[in-house]
């Protein structure tokens, strides 16, 4: 199954400049936007490293969409992907 992520313009230094990433994954129960997560740190280390903490979960300030809603208000990293479907990257914007 194919999916989509989108990364923002912060991060695309740590994805050779990819705005759009296309990964394949396995179908079935492993199809969660943790697999997605896990398949693009493998890809891009640099960028895992922005998005997901030590222990695999996604860091504070960042939010994660599953085809425009929030994972937050889903199923968190266990929400169900099909094929498709598309994960966008968002860091949140704080200043003053």
């Amino acid at each position: 199954m194919q999916i989509t992520v989108r990364i923002p313009s912060p991060l695309r230094p740590f994805s050779a400049g990819h705005g759009r990433v296309e990964l394949t994954l396995a179908e079935g129960e492993r199809a969660t936007v943790a697999a997605a997560l896990a398949a693009l740190c493998q890809r891009y280390p640099g960028v895992g490293a922005r998005v997901l903490d030590e222990q695999g979960a996604v860091r504070e300030h960042v939010n994660v969409f599953l085809n425009g809603e929030s994972i937050r208000a889903l199923e968190g990293l266990a929400s169900p992907l099909r094929g498709g479907d598309e994960l966008a990257i968002l860091p949140a914007v704080s200043g003053g």
